[in-house]
């Protein structure tokens, strides 16, 4: 989808209504009247052949005699005529169109698709774009655009909202006028069956005018898109989501409610942390965080202190604020000695800052600029309760005063908590009018600001530099899905333990010895080879957990023992269920539990975003994604280890402080082999591991239940995030004889990409960059190697040095637009191996690569300068113009000539 095509959307010169009407109460009348009201500075055009004129303003009969081609026409009809209407607004040259009506997936035409079907299709063919149907349209205040059903008008502002409910559009709505709060946009998506969250990401992602976005969803389409799309807004801005569907009915009712698909509530919550957004739960959240987003600065710390004139509302805040795992500032002795001078005798002396009940605004001022000069806060929370004493909307005033004029207010984020109703109303409104955010409850104030810090920290968290691992990772894909595949095609639907053991093994993951005997007299065998004692566990496919019907039976010492065993499972089992087939035995060597702590490690399919992996603590009522934190594959060590501090965070994981308990480190390598697995591995469909025994840095698989994926299903599209594409590494050798490693860049190679930055010259980086430019920051850093492949490539050429170290040559790197239409690309290479045909490889290998991504053309520029850079890039096809303005060389590659050449 086109992202120039969506710009129309945001940017209108002109606009239709169809359908619309003089009668009160009809769509199409609500429409004219809120786009005359608002401002719009461009041509507003009724479409209907009842009246002469609109509101007054002259009508047309239809479509075809409009003067103009609309950039936006807004469909005010039932549903059964917006395919006829959306197929002529189509070929008359519309560019987008909003459908207001509902209901039209379940009307059939008399070809038998739908009306939505027959909708998209007309579109399609023209290009055109929709959003809708059943949305409550769109505003842009910045334009005196209200092109809705809305009730009211919203305010202009710097927060995007998007939703896919329009109940949900108008209650933010009113909220959002009363306290004041503005937006850049405001758009109902309805069944979002073209334009959808991942376009408008990528839009608002990159939109001057939006500061922070907010979204409502029910579910979503496309989620390798929106993961992507999310992922790079999130970088620019603070991304707040919404998501119904957190109970299971709740998840019934938004899927009857979007069409969308179901999925999982817990895997959600794992791709909006994985993409750097900041989910809310409820609508009280939700307000609180507008209130913050709307007025915030970048949070550049996490201390937060307190100013109240009561004891008890500052140690509610407190507590909130320990038990949502915050920071409260500790005052240097200095800043308690300049408040000594302003502040009562009687003060607390300490953080919160007890102001006294009696406080008046020039003591609140006073003590307001004081914490701001100090260097021992990052933010501030202002607090104030109903007293006879106290002047409250004068107080509001004297601090507002304070922020305005102190050199930090634009660097400190001040919140204000005003409680009470009549007696805090007025105070709370000159906050809102100020720009300075305020809430009714200290909760609520210091929920908003654990908003911004949990943002800030997810961040951080997302630029992790991961440990290397390459070499405790061995892992032998072929090896193990030549056994996947012959069991598939032996019509086996799942694997036990015994039969998986070796699939894990090629992955480096430790499997209990375990053996399958067809009868008691071969388990006794096996055992008596194996050597007591042993476990013993009925073997059969119609019996998810052996452990539901006993099937299971530990620490037998003989072959008595086993005998009796084997007997007395068989009888339970057949007690349980006659129809139930046992297929057989497994013997297992017992495993040594004493100081080692059990745990269970799931991969689930997700129906919205495919292989989920789950870890947890077990047990028989155990549902992985209720009991374990949930992460989405490809994971590396930081990822891992993030995973596995939410599941300790959340007690879905505990450590027991065992002897030989939780490894950290083992832990998490165990996590990525199993994410390599899943990753290299389609014909896993689901794998359950229970239990699996940690103790220390030994981690054993006791028990295995591999489900094995359908036969024939298309894979293309099952991960969420794309992962390292292994397949493009390559090796060359360079015209000196030196052999090196082509292959995209991994985040791991943070420390080595910038100690190759570092070396390039002084011209280098000026060529490169275009200008002087410093060293580069961790975050900068970042950026550049924890790149979404589904979006950008950087390829990188190393060698291996004579201590084993690999060291990064050169590395040539090209972003593209959401539409795969362009590729920008930029190059360096280490100046002591310039020369030797290192630049050239490079480039070709990201020729290849996007003429294979069906991109259409590749381009980069270069300073005059950089003559080498110009004719390499001639030499390999490239078109090159000289800019004497802007003193640039542009090169120029058409793949799409080039794929027809070939």
């Amino acid at each position: 989808m086109s992202q120039r095509t969506l710009s129309t959307l945001f940017k209108p010169s002109s606009i239709a209504v169809i359908g619309a009407s003089n009668g009160a109460k009809r769509a199409g009348n609500v429409v004219m009247k809120h786009l005359l009201s608002g401002g719009f500075a461009g041509p507003i055009m009724p479409v209907t052949p009842k009246y002469q004129a609109v509101m007054g303003v002259l009508a047309y009969p239809n479509i075809e005699s409009l003067p103009i081609k609309p950039d936006i026409a807004i469909i005010c009809t039932r549903g059964s005529r917006v395919p006829a209407i959306v197929e002529t607004l189509a070929q008359f040259g519309c560019k987008v169109a909003i459908i207001l009506a509902s209901g039209m997936a379940k009307e059939k035409g008399p070809d038998d698709q739908n009306l939505l079907e027959q909708t998209l299709a007309h579109a399609r063919r023209y290009g055109m774009r929709i959003l809708g149907p059943n949305s409550l349209g769109m505003m842009l205040p910045t334009l005196g655009l209200n092109a809705s059903l809305a009730h009211t008008t919203a305010l202009p502002g710097k927060i995007a909202f998007v939703s896919q409910s329009a109940a949900i559009c108008t209650t933010v709505l009113d909220w959002a006028n009363n306290r004041g709060i503005g937006f850049s946009s405001f758009i109902s998506l309805g069944d979002a069956i073209d334009i959808d969250f991942d376009e408008l990401l990528d839009y608002l992602g990159r939109d001057g005018r939006t500061s922070a976005i907010m979204l409502y969803i029910d579910s979503i389409n496309e989620k390798r898109h929106f993961l992507s799309a999310a992922r790079a807004a999130a970088r620019n801005k603070p991304i707040l989501v919404i998501k119904s569907g957190r109970s299971l009915e709740g998840a019934d009712a938004a899927l009857l409610h979007t069409g969308g698909v179901s999925g999982n509530d817990a895997v959600y919550e794992a791709a909006f942390r994985r993409a750097g957004m900041l989910r809310v739960n409820d609508l009280i959240e939700m307000f609180a965080a507008l209130e913050s987003l709307a007025h915030a600065n970048p949070l550049m710390g996490e201390r937060l202190g307190i100013i109240s004139n009561g004891g008890g509302p500052a140690v509610l805040a407190v507590d909130e604020l320990i038990l949502r795992g915050g920071k409260l500032a500790q005052l240097s002795e200095d800043t308690v000695k300049q408040l000594d001078t302003v502040l009562p005798s009687t003060w607390s002396g300490q953080n919160p800052v007890d102001i006294i009940g009696d406080a008046g605004p020039e003591r609140y001022a006073k003590a307001l600029r004081l914490m701001m000069d100090s260097d021992d806060v990052d933010a501030i929370l202002v607090m104030h309760s109903p007293s006879a004493l106290g002047e409250s909307v004068e107080i509001a005033e004297a601090l507002i005063e304070v922020i305005a004029t102190h050199p930090k207010r634009n660097r400190m984020n001040i919140l204000t908590n005003w409680s009470g109703e009549d007696a805090a109303y007025q105070a709370r409104k000159r906050f809102s009018r100020a720009g300075v955010p305020t809430y009714r409850t200290p909760g609520g104030a210091v929920g908003a600001f654990m908003h911004m810090v949990e943002y800030r920290r997810n961040q951080k968290l997302l630029q992790e530099v991961p440990q290397s691992i390459t070499d405790k990772v061995q892992s032998e894909p072929s090896r193990a899905r030549l056994l996947l595949k012959e069991a598939i095609a032996s019509g086996r639907s799942s694997l036990e333990t015994h039969e998986a053991a070796p699939i894990l093994a090629a992955y480096g993951l430790d499997t209990i010895a375990t053996w399958f005997a067809a009868d008691v007299d071969e388990a006794v065998q096996l055992a008596d080879r194996a050597g007591y004692p042993v476990a013993l566990k009925i073997q059969s496919r119609d019996l998810r957990h052996k452990s539901d019907v006993h099937g299971v039976t530990l620490n037998l010492t003989s072959a008595e023992e086993l005998r009796h065993a084997a007997t007395a499972m068989a009888e339970r089992v057949h007690l349980a269920d006659s129809k139930i087939s046992i297929e057989g035995l497994t013997v297992q060597r017992m495993a040594l539990t004493a100081g080692a702590q059990e745990i269970r490690v799931a991969v689930i399919q997700d129906p919205v975003f495919g292989p989920a992996i789950c870890l947890g603590e077990g047990g028989s009522e155990w549902q992985p994604t209720r009991d374990a934190a949930v992460a989405l594959p490809p994971l590396n060590m930081a990822l891992a280890r993030y995973m596995v501090i939410q599941a300790l965070k959340t007690h879905k994981l505990r450590d027991r402080h065992l002897p030989k308990g939780l490894d950290m480190q083992a832990l998490c390598l165990m996590l990525v082999k199993i994410s390599h697995l899943i990753i290299d591995c389609p014909e896993i469909q689901t794998l359950d591991l229970n239990p699996v025994l940690a103790a220390g840095d030994q981690i054993s698989v006791l028990d295995i239940n591999l489900g094995l994926a359908p036969p024939g299903g298309d894979h293309s599209n099952r991960l969420a995030i794309l992962p390292y594409p292994k397949e493009l590494e390559e090796t060359a050798v360079l015209k000196n004889g030196l052999q090196v490693m082509l292959r995209p860049i991994l985040p791991e190679d943070e420390p080595k990409h910038l100690a190759f930055d570092n070396s390039l010259s002084d011209e280098d980086r000026y060529k490169r960059y275009f200008g002087v430019r410093q060293r580069m920051t961790h975050e900068e850093m970042a950026v550049l190697t924890q790149i979404d492949y589904a979006r950008e490539m950087a390829f990188i050429a190393t060698t291996r040095e004579a201590n084993g170290e690999d060291m990064t040559l050169g590395a040539v790197r090209a972003s593209i637009d959401p539409d795969n239409t362009e590729a920008e690309f930029a190059m360096a290479v280490r100046g002591d191996f310039q020369g030797i045909g290192l630049g050239k490889l490079l480039l070709e290998k990201l020729i290849h690569y996007y003429l294979d991504n069906g991109t259409q053309v590749l381009s980069g520029f270069t300073m005059f300068e950089n003559r080498a850079m110009a004719n390499l890039a001639k030499s390999l096809g490239f078109t090159v113009t000289f800019d004497m303005e802007e003193h640039l060389i542009k090169m120029h590659m058409d793949l799409t000539q080039i794929r027809c050449q070939g």
